[in-house]
């Protein structure tokens, strides 16, 4: 593990992120919180890579590379690791729909209460595992 400026700015971006996840959610901008959600979860996934030294790769959904290293990870995410790959590979498939959408899905229709409550609930538990894992305890911080 190292210890680098890039992955704990990465993680209190993430905080405030999650922070607007709760003002789009009572703007009732539904499909805004999915897709931040899903930046948000990214983020957190690459800084924990960039924490245990792995190279980030290119890509929105990073659990494939989680998986790879599994033996990197800290026990807590190692614990919930099914978990942490379930909602990293959920909100990638998505991203682009909740942001664009289609002719035949317009976002602003489709996405409901309780699919912008489920993002929210997803980017906090991918926070609580993260952050304490990058953050030293005297600087923990709080979305």
């Amino acid at each position: 593990m190292r210890s680098d400026k890039l992955s704990r700015a990465y993680v209190e971006k993430a905080a405030i992120r999650i922070k607007a996840l709760h003002f789009l959610h009572g703007e009732k901008g539904y499909s805004d919180v999915v897709r931040e959600a899903q930046e948000c979860v990214e983020l957190l996934l690459k800084a924990l890579l960039r924490h245990i030294g792995i190279e980030i790769p290119k890509t929105h959904d990073v659990s494939h590379v989680l998986r790879a290293n599994l033996q990197f990870l800290p026990q807590q995410i190692q614990k919930s690791l099914d978990e942490v790959c379930n909602i990293s590979r959920t909100l990638r498939k998505d991203r682009e729909l909740a942001f664009y959408g289609t002719e035949d899905w317009i976002p602003t229709e489709e996405y409901s209460v309780a699919d912008s409550e489920t993002a929210i609930k997803s980017a906090e538990f991918i926070f609580s595992l993260v952050a304490p894992a990058i953050l030293p305890s005297s600087s923990q911080i709080s979305p």
